[in-house]
């Protein structure tokens, strides 16, 4: 193997720069990164690993019988085909179903976080190639904020995350006395965002605002998701329960005359209804600290102390994204907001609301001024849409009606699943439900870097490059850098990039000029530059051309400034500046929620019981958790990935109390059950979870003992075996996975090895014995 010097590139955890030497990649942090992420330590191992799709591979079953539904996605063998072949078989398939069934019956299914790169970017290359052949099914918000992203536009305007953006780390710094952290500050999401990270700043930050002498109080069931510090302290509370917490703090200001009755009379709108609601007088509940303590397990005196200290300080109410991702889950953040709206804090510098600090690393920095450069993906004629967490609903279901943010839609009939970036085996619920949904489309396509649960469950798998294996542009919008992505190494075996897949496909449609519009990836690369380029230059900003940006590296990304705090403007003149709601104002009751008439997401923030919470059967809840180890799946079979596991597998959090109740021994394999399914995990005991909770990060890759079998136990620890597949509610249909009801016992069988890295039957090839390091352009 050819050796090269040590080339840059970038990650969704940040840049680094990689040398071959051999058959290994060596990985060193970027020079700009003064924080660099241990999950760097993850590329090595997953370079030339086993588990790599190397040729373009077609399921038997689908070879011999064609498309049409099957049961034996995800147990069947693949066979090799050349790429002619592939593109042949791809073109026909995809003229058959627009010619039989339109169109709508094509669902485009790429979820994010594929690459950093600008350009190739999963989600824009497959959104463009399917637009140009007429359109998808798409799907819409994520499973990280799904809830969050239809109910905020509902309280504080359609353009809350473009205009109004979130208060900077550095405000807090200087003006925050005291911080109530709803679902924690947890450091290891701050490693990474999408786009990448080339300064990683947010911890820092946080660190600032404790050494600042700033109080901390962290809510959560996990201890894990609190930052070090003197004047940082845990608040255990009960899972899910965190909006009846948060109404009693709210009742003790309003009945101890704390709360700020002139901000809530000139920029809220419904605070009466509200109040009605939080003082008992609509439903007969008082939702004072005594009711909360029954619910929360936290103490009615904590409470009510808690909520003294927040009117003495300038006080920054925080929810994660995490709390979202729950039956209900519009109703943290809606509630937080009409917290801190009581306080009367929001719109000053340090107070106020915050969402999603902790969550990924680029919250609460600023952000970039402008456009980045970005693929044109066209426009995509096909109305039908699905919210993205009911894709097994919607397989499932054809013709079935959902109701959506005010309105009632219908499941297109979806006969062929087009999915290139992304993992559903990772992101959704219920894996037991989703192979059951993954059997019932006519064709299921799939561009795959590694065999993936995914992957395997495909009738076609496109071998995919990596990131290491092709050049791109670098940025996020909350990152001061744009970095060229040099090409590190040339993709092993028969792989290609998807833009060199879809033009080929293109080509073979009779589309190939509506698609590469004739450009080389190169020459993509310094269109989308330049066209970047004119923007900035047109807005004042002068950058270097694209030959001095690639020879240099990277280049500097003009941003906001670093003083932003939410909704300012509109506090301090909301005559003038107006929020983009019904009202003008924040809508602590929204009149046009109440329309709707859901009882599952009601017209002010309130207080709902889960539907399904601990049993006799499952009495434990478990919290599944964003993994400190990797970013959601992504090369899990990488060193710094594996050094988590215990035997091999997910460690499971769990409190001694729990563990001694049933006789589990640290490090000891564990079955853990839900009314979904099981996976095995192994046990990693602590005080710092609450009795009754235990934690399972996301992310191990699906491995079923028992192929065959769609409720099979996965032995490797993925932890949506056990979690259950419903939308929030009828407003947002967003992700629920965060937390479910289990049981947990000593596994007493003989414990198998973890098969999820190898190679399904029929893929078995060496890795070719070069792989170049490419010239440089």
């Amino acid at each position: 193997m050819t050796a090269g010097a040590g080339r840059q590139s970038s990650s969704h955890w940040g840049a680094f720069r990689a040398r071959i030497s051999g058959d290994d990649l060596a990985v060193t942090s970027h020079e700009l990164d003064a924080q660099p992420s241990p999950l760097l330590g993850n590329l090595s191992g997953a370079y030339n690993h086993p588990a790599r799709v190397l040729q373009p591979m077609v399921r038997r079953g689908w070879l011999a019988d064609g498309p049409g539904p099957s049961s034996a996605r995800g147990q069947d063998e693949f066979v090799r085909v050349d790429w002619p072949d592939l593109t042949a078989i791809l073109a026909t398939e995809l003229e058959r179903v627009i010619t039989e069934y339109g169109n709508a019956a094509i669902f485009g299914g790429s979820y994010g976080w594929g690459s950093a790169g600008r350009f190739h970017h999963p989600q824009s290359q497959v959104h463009r190639f399917l637009n140009t052949i007429g359109g998808f099914t798409r799907s819409v918000n994520t499973y990280s904020t799904g809830a969050s992203s239809v109910i905020l536009p509902h309280v504080l305007g359609r353009d809350v995350n473009a205009v109004h953006g979130l208060t900077s780390w550095s405000v807090l710094a200087e003006h925050t006395t005291m911080i109530l952290a709803f679902g924690g500050l947890p450091v290891k999401n701050m490693q990474v965002a999408p786009g990448g990270i080339t300064r990683h700043r947010s911890e820092a930050a946080l660190r600032q605002l404790i050494d600042n002498g700033t109080s901390i109080v962290v809510v959560s069931p996990v201890r894990t998701d609190c930052p070090d510090g003197r004047g940082v302290r845990w608040c255990p509370i009960n899972p899910g329960t965190d909006v009846a917490m948060m109404l009693a703090l709210a009742w003790v200001l309003i009945t101890g005359h704390l709360h700020d009755t002139e901000f809530l009379n000139t920029r809220c709108t419904g605070y009466g209804q509200l109040q009605a609601y939080i003082l008992g007088h609509t439903d007969g509940v008082r939702k004072d600290p005594a009711w909360a303590e029954g619910i929360t397990g936290v103490a009615a005196g904590d409470i009510c102390s808690l909520a003294t200290q927040m009117a003495a300080n300038r006080t920054f109410v925080s929810v994660t994204w995490s709390l979202q991702r729950a039956e209900h889950g519009e109703q943290p953040p809606w509630a937080a907001i009409a917290l801190a709206a009581v306080l009367g804090q929001i719109g000053t510098p340090g107070g106020g609301f915050g969402h999603g600090y902790g969550s990924m690393g680029d919250v609460g920095l600023p952000k970039v001024s402008g456009q980045l450069p970005t693929l044109p993906q066209g426009d995509n004629p096909v109305d039908a849409f699905i919210p993205v967490a009911r894709i097994s609903d919607m397989l499932l279901n054809p013709g079935a009606p959902f109701s959506y943010n005010g309105g009632t839609y219908r499941y297109p009939h979806t006969r062929l699943v087009y999915w290139c970036g992304g993992n559903p085996f990772h992101h959704h619920q219920d894996i037991g439900r989703l192979r059951r949904a993954m059997a019932a489309p006519n064709t299921v396509v799939v561009h795959e870097p590694y065999w993936t649960a995914t992957a395997r469950h495909a009738d076609i798998v496109v071998p995919s490059a990596t990131f290491l294996e092709r050049s791109d542009l670098g940025a996020s919008r909350g990152d001061p850098c744009l970095i060229a992505m040099r090409q590190v190494c040339d993709p092993p075996g028969d792989v290609r990039t998807d833009y060199e897949t879809f033009s080929e496909l293109a080509d073979a449609l009779d589309v190939g000029s509506f698609f590469s519009e004739g450009d080389s990836e190169h020459a993509w690369l310094r269109r989308l530059y330049e066209t970047w380029r004119s923007r900035s230059s047109s807005d004042g900003v002068d950058l270097p051309s694209f030959d001095g940006f690639w020879s240099a590296g990277h280049v500097e990304l003009p941003s906001a400034p670093n003083d932003q705090v939410m909704l300012y403007d509109f506090v301090q003149d909301p005559e003038n500046a107006p929020l983009r709601t019904p009202s003008g104002r924040i809508e602590l009751t929204s009149a046009t929620v109440s329309s709707f008439g859901y009882d599952d997401c009601p017209g002010h923030p309130s207080w709902l019981p889960p539907a399904a919470g601990p049993t006799d059967a499952h009495p434990l809840t478990l919290l599944a958790s964003q993994p400190a180890h990797r970013l959601h799946s992504q090369l899990d079979m990488g060193a710094t990935s594996q050094s988590s596991k215990i035997h091999g597998r997910e460690p499971l959090l769990m409190h001694p109390d729990d563990a001694v109740a049933r006789g589990i021994t640290p490090g000891r394999v564990v079955l853990i059950t839900s009314e979904q399914g099981s996976c095995l995990a192994g046990a990693v005991l602590s005080s710092d979870i609450k009795p009754g909770c235990v934690q399972l990060a996301t992310g191990a890759w699906y491995d079923p003992l028992d192929p065959r079998d769609v409720d099979s136990p996965c032995r490797h620890g993925n932890v949506n075996t056990l979690t259950r597949d419903r939308g929030t509610s009828r407003l947002a249909q967003g992700c629920t996975g965060q937390l479910v009801s289990v049981e947990v016992r000593l596994y007493q069988e003989r414990v198998p090895a973890v098969h999820a890295h190898r190679p399904p039957p029929g893929a078995h090839a060496p890795l070719p014995c070069e792989r170049q390091v490419p010239h440089d352009f």
